[in-house]
C-alpha cells in the first residue's frame, strides 16, 4: 500500500510502485474519477524486480526521490534528490528531540531493548514506538498501552535494538500539518486535517476541508520544523502530527517526512475538485480478506452515487506476498459534514474490514522492506 500510493496523483512522472497498486481494472477506476493516474508506472512483484526497476531508472538518467531510505549500493547519494541517510533519520521515531522546540515535545526518552522492560512497566500507561533509521511501517511501529492491562509487546520488538518510551496523553484534538519543501528548501503548509484515530492508536483516516484551525503558535513551529529538515537538504511532502492535550498542551506526535495517507487525499481534491478543498471531506482505508474484484464491485453503487473517489489501492495477490489482501483507500466528499461522515461510517461498518491488530501481526518487517521510490526527471 505505501508504494502504490502516488500512483493515483502521478500524472506523468515516473514512479516505481508496486504491482499491488497498478491493477488494470483498479487504475481504470480511478481514470473514470477523473484522477491524473500515472502513465508511467514502473512496477515490481518481489525485491529483486523492484532493484532491477531502481537500476533502470538510474540507467535512463533519472533522479529518485525515495520516500523511505534505500541503501546506498542500490540508490548512491548523487542520484539522490534527498540522501537515504537523511530520508531515515528524519522519519526515525526517536528525532523528534532534535527538530521540535522543547516546548512542543511530550516526555520522552529512548531505551534500548535490555532496558525496555524496566521502562515499561505494567503499571504506568506508555507508547512504545520503533527507534530507526530503516523503513518501517509507519503507525504499525507504534504501540499503546494503559495501566493495568495485559502487554503484548509488538513484532518489531523482536527485531530492533532501540526503541522510543513517551508519556501516554490524553487527546482532545489531534492533527496533520500537511506540507512542501520546494526545490527552493522554502516551506510551505498545504493544508490542515484533522485525524481519526481507532481505540488502538492506529490512523484510520483524515478529515479535511472545515476542521477546527490549529493555534497560530502550533503551525509557526510546523513550519520552523520543515524548514530545518530543508537546510539539511530535504525536499518533498511531509506530514507533522500534532495535537492539544485534555488539559491544553500542544505536543508533536510524529514527523512523517515522506507521501501519507493525508497528502494524497489532498492532491487528489485539488486534482478533481478544488473547489471542495474548503467543504467537509473525509478519507478512509478499507482492507478485506478478498479479491480486489469483489471489494470493487461492493463499492460501485457509492460511486456512482457520486461524492466518493478511490484514490490509492492495493492487491497482494498481485506480487510475491504470501499473506493476500486487498486495500483501497477512498476519498468522501460533500456539503454536509454530518452527511460525509454517515456515508464514511457506513462504508466501514457494511465492508467485513480485518482489523488493524491482525494486519499488524501479519505485517513482518520483511515484507515492509519492499518500499517505494518515487522517481523524477533530472531537469
Amino acid at each position: 500500500m505505501y508504494s502504490a500510493r502516488p500512483v493515483g496523483v502521478a500524472a506523468d512522472v515516473p514512479v516505481i510502485c508496486s504491482a499491488g497498486g497498478t491493477d488494470p481494472v483498479l487504475l481504470a477506476v480511478m481514470r473514470d474519477g477523473g484522477l491524473p493516474v500515472g502513465t508511467d508506472l514502473r512496477e515490481f512483484r518481489s525485491e529483486a524486480e523492484f532493484v532491477a526497476r531502481v537500476a533502470e531508472a538510474l540507467s535512463d538518467g533519472l533522479l529518485i526521490s525515495m520516500e523511505y531510505p534505500q541503501p546506498t549500493t542500490l540508490c548512491p547519494d548523487d542520484r539522490a534528490v534527498k540522501s537515504a541517510q537523511l530520508v531515515g533519520y528524519l522519519n526515525n521515531k526517536s528525532s523528534i528531540s532534535t527538530l521540535v522546540d522543547p516546548r512542543f515535545q511530550a516526555r520522552r526518552g529512548v531505551v534500548p531493548r535490555g532496558d525496555l522492560a524496566e521502562a515499561a512497566p505494567a503499571e504506568k500507561s506508555w507508547v512504545l514506538k520503533a527507534a530507526t533509521n530503516e523503513a518501517h511501517g509507519g503507525s504499525l511501529d507504534v504501540y499503546l498501552h494503559r495501566a493495568g492491562e495485559q502487554i503484548v509487546l509488538p513484532a518489531f520488538t523482536d527485531v530492533l535494538s532501540e526503541f522510543v518510551i513517551e508519556e501516554y496523553l490524553e487527546i482532545r484534538r489531534n492533527w496533520g500539518i500537511q506540507l512542501y519543501v520546494g526545490a527552493d528548501g522554502t516551506a510551505r503548509v498545504l493544508a490542515v486535517t484533522e485525524q481519526r484515530i481507532d481505540p488502538a492508536g492506529i490512523y484510520v483516516g483524515g478529515r479535511f476541508g472545515q476542521v477546527v484551525p490549529p493555534p497560530t503558535e502550533l503551525l509557526a513551529e510546523c513550519l520552523a520544523i520543515a524548514a530545518r529538515a530543508a537546510v539539511l537538504g530535504y525536499r518533498g511532502l511531509c506530514s507533522l502530527d500534532c495535537a492539544q492535550t485534555q488539559e491544553g498542551r500542544l505536543v508533536f506526535l510524529d514527523l512523517n517526512f515522506r507521501i501519507t495517507s493525508g497528502s494524497v487525499p489532498l492532491l487528489a481534491l485539488q486534482s478533481v475538485r478544488p473547489e471542495a478543498l474548503e467543504l467537509p471531506a473525509e478519507s478512509v482505508k478499507l482492507t478485506v480478506a478478498a479479491p480486489l474484484a469483489d471489494l470493487l464491485a461492493e463499492l460501485r453503487p457509492a460511486l456512482a452515487a457520486g461524492g466518493a473517489l478511490i484514490i490509492a489501492g492495493h492487491d497482494t495477490s498481485r506480487t510475491d506476498n504470501t499473506v493476500h489482501r486487498t486495500t483501497l483507500q477512498l476519498l468522501i466528499f460533500g456539503d454536509d459534514p454530518d452527511e460525509v461522515t454517515a456515508r464514511r461510517s457506513a462504508l466501514e461498518t457494511r465492508l467485513p474490514l480485518a482489523s488493524a491488530a491482525a494486519l499488524a501481526a501479519q505485517t513482518t518487517l520483511a515484507a515492509r522492506a519492499c518500499v517505494s521510490a518515487s522517481v523524477t526527471g533530472t531537469r
